[in-house]
């Protein structure tokens, strides 16, 4: 029996990250994916059901990325922290903006897709539906520092929504705008002036 060819996955991955980030979505062509692959469209289907689906495919680790960042935030035992420890979890410093620069340059061609090449897939929405996710951790995390009288009033969720959006929108805009990661990073840094996190959430 003739062993699969393994390469397979790999090359059709390869060639439709290369096809999605050089044209809006609906003008991508599976053939041509297929073709710059080097493999059959009988190949592709026995792997793929559609276009969609290997979009999917291509953000997935990205996906991935976003929700074990998010994840590694919330695992912290708020129970078990300060009230100097709560307020550093918000303060923006170089070092907080660097490493959330870095983890968006690392996976530089996924957040492209996700954020310049989306649309027509069920990720056109990525900014909302992320910072939904966002908000919605962080208010546990701002009713728990309530709770313990840290902070005396709780920031209505909907306004946390919008300065969130506005945030990361604009954490996102040098990926969006194509810059250089050591223009990112100068960028983060006047945006870490702008949003004193501290100060809106009452510490």
């Amino acid at each position: 029996m003739a062993k699969p060819d393994e390469s397979i996955d790999p090359r059709i991955l390869e060639s439709a990250r290369k096809e999605f980030l050089s044209k809006p979505f609906d003008q991508v062509s599976l053939r041509e994916i297929c073709a710059q692959a080097n493999v059959t469209t009988g190949a592709f289907y026995k792997r793929y059901k559609n276009k969609e689906e290997l979009f999917d495919a291509v953000v997935a680790p990205t996906l991935a990325l976003v929700a074990k960042y998010s994840d590694q935030r919330e695992s912290i035992s708020y129970d078990r922290l300060s009230a100097k420890e709560l307020q550093l979890i918000w303060e923006l410093t170089p070092d907080t903006q660097r490493e959330t620069i870095d983890m968006l340059y690392d996976n530089y061609d996924g957040f492209r897709l996700l954020l310049c090449h989306a649309e027509g897939t069920r990720h056109a929405n990525f900014i909302h539906d992320f910072v939904n996710d966002v908000t919605a951790r962080s208010y546990r995390f701002i009713e728990e520092t309530h709770r313990r009288g840290i902070i005396d009033d709780v920031i209505d969720e909907e306004e946390l929504h919008m300065l969130l959006t506005a945030y990361w929108s604009t954490m996102f805009e040098p990926i969006v705008h194509g810059l250089p990661r050591e223009k990112a990073i100068q960028h983060s840094n006047i945006v870490a002036k702008l949003f004193d996190w501290t100060a809106v959430l009452g510490f």
